[in-house]
């Protein structure tokens, strides 16, 4: 025998159908549920961390591998997780200022990145 439900989850407004065979469909409706509120979390850090990304990019002549580098130091200095250190960086564009700590720490990276390019 073959079910077939739809999920509606209002938040997004999106709607899913899935079908299963004889598989109860609690269960795993309840993983997919959980599978996507990850993948959404994941994609919107990456929002975050590109926008922070093209910052260094244009306030700092670099590609964005070295951008990225860049944003992955400071937050291994800060022992913070990269989208956070991303997501303070994109706020000062909106006026907050820069923690003190992430300041001192992106200071130093850049400090590093100018004596690579000088060699």
């Amino acid at each position: 025998m073959q079910r077939t439900s739809v999920i509606q989850e209002e938040w997004w407004d999106l709607k899913a159908e899935v079908s299963w065979g004889n598989a109860p469909v609690g269960q795993d409706v309840v993983a997919l549920l959980a599978e996507n509120d990850q993948l959404r979390r994941a994609l919107s850090g990456r929002v975050v961390i590109d926008q922070a990304c093209g910052m260094v990019m244009a306030l700092t002549p670099c590609r964005r591998g070295a951008a990225r580098n860049l944003l992955v130091d400071v937050s291994r200095q800060c022992d913070l997780k990269l989208r956070e250190v991303a997501a303070a960086l994109v706020a000062t564009s909106e006026g907050e200022p820069l923690p003190g700590q992430i300041h001192r720490a992106l200071r130093r990276a850049l400090r590093r990145l100018h004596t690579a390019d000088l060699r």
